[in-house]
């Protein structure tokens, strides 16, 4: 399929207007300045590396609880250069847990938001929250009626309302010492279009999905009056069989800033490139009709089995299109092979070092 979009420009062109042809920049939200940010880096054609909890622990190593300092990073280590976008996940905030279902205290993740926020990167947060309905995790896909259940309405609504209490104090407390609020982009109900979370495509009715999004912003917005807030929609690549799955269940251009997708190497070369071709194209066209931003929100090859995956698969696959960040998942600590960056001494480390020193690959 060939790019038939204009790269970088058509679609920067239509959200710069947050930052010069919208709002005085001493009416800025928090959100707008971040947003006129990325869309000025999509603009010049330049793509934020993003890495998921790379302060929090890496491939042998995990913060310690009393850590004050969040320097340690393996794509630090490995580049000198710390990710431009760095992820974490709320799991957990809606129970009340110190720690998410990573086992990052939360204290330590509103504290490294504020450290990379100051060391000039963005950060996104994904959330996996627990099953209201039948108590397991956000994979307990064994009841149909938990959306329905949250709604208004429905038996857990008040509950629920109750997480999303949760998830809006946790986010508003990510400040600087001078009382800043830290922009943030955040991507709930993300991979929907599978059906492996109690809200996927297979759990809820079209018109189900898109309220639990207007619900989720409409309180988080409307009722809590949070500005810092960059809202992303990012189904999952695989199921995007043509461009109207994409919006299906898309909640509105009022209540979404940037598009994206999440799209994993778990399989052959070619699969993987083809099937980044085909999300690709679907979202940079969906972004350019509605004016929105676009991201590569979660990607990755286990283990980087390919040594020169970085410029020979990644890259190709990404540099021209009007990607505004590309984020890799994990190094976990505890699992020998769950890994998605390098780190000294892994077979890609040379190929990451040459991809960190393309020029419009950004990393801080």
């Amino acid at each position: 399929m060939k790019n038939t979009l204009k790269p970088f420009t058509m679609i920067a062109a239509a959200i710069l207007t947050l930052s010069c042809g919208g709002p005085a920049e001493s009416d800025q939200t928090p959100a707008d300045a971040l947003l006129g940010r990325l869309a000025g880096l999509a603009g010049e054609g330049k793509i934020m590396f993003g890495h998921q909890d790379t302060y929090m622990y890496g491939h042998t190593w995990k913060l310690a609880d009393d850590a004050t300092e969040y320097t340690q990073s393996d794509v630090y280590a490995t580049s000198g250069k710390y990710p431009a976008v760095y992820g974490m996940d709320l799991g957990g905030i809606e129970m009340g847990w110190p720690a998410n279902l990573d086992k990052n205290l939360f204290e330590h993740m509103r504290a490294a938001a504020v450290a990379h926020h100051e060391r000039g990167g963005v950060t996104t947060f994904s959330w996996h929250p627990r099953n209201p309905l039948t108590g397991g995790d956000a994979w307990d896909v064994s009841s149909d009626q938990v959306v329905a259940s949250i709604l208004p309405g429905g038996e857990k609504h008040e509950l629920f309302m109750g997480w999303l209490s949760n998830v809006a104090d946790f986010m508003e407390s990510i400040k600087t010492a001078d009382g800043e609020q830290v922009p943030l982009i955040f991507r709930p109900w993300h991979e929907h279009t599978g059906s492996w979370f109690w809200w996927g495509q297979k759990l809820c009715t079209t018109e189900q999905y898109k309220a639990l999004w207007e619900m989720t912003y409409d309180y988080m917005v409307n009722q809590r009056g949070m500005t810092g807030l960059v809202w992303a929609y990012s189904p999952g690549a695989g199921e995007l069989s043509a461009p109207e799955v994409y919006g299906e269940r898309y909640p509105g251009d009022e209540i979404v800033d940037m598009v994206g997708f999440d799209c994993y190497h778990g399989g052959s070369k070619e699969r993987y490139m083809t099937s980044m071709k085909n999300a690709l194209e679907i979202t940079a066209a969906f972004a350019q009709e509605h004016g929105k931003l676009m991201a590569v929100t979660e990607t990755g090859c286990e283990s980087v089995k390919e040594p020169a995956w970085w410029t020979e698969i990644l890259y190709p696959a990404v540099k021209d299109y009007p990607v505004s960040y590309v984020l890799v998942w994990r190094n976990a600590c505890d699992q020998p092979n769950h890994y998605y960056a390098p780190f000294p001494g892994q077979q890609s480390e040379e190929d990451f070092k040459k991809f960190v020193e393309i020029e419009n690959i950004v990393l801080l």
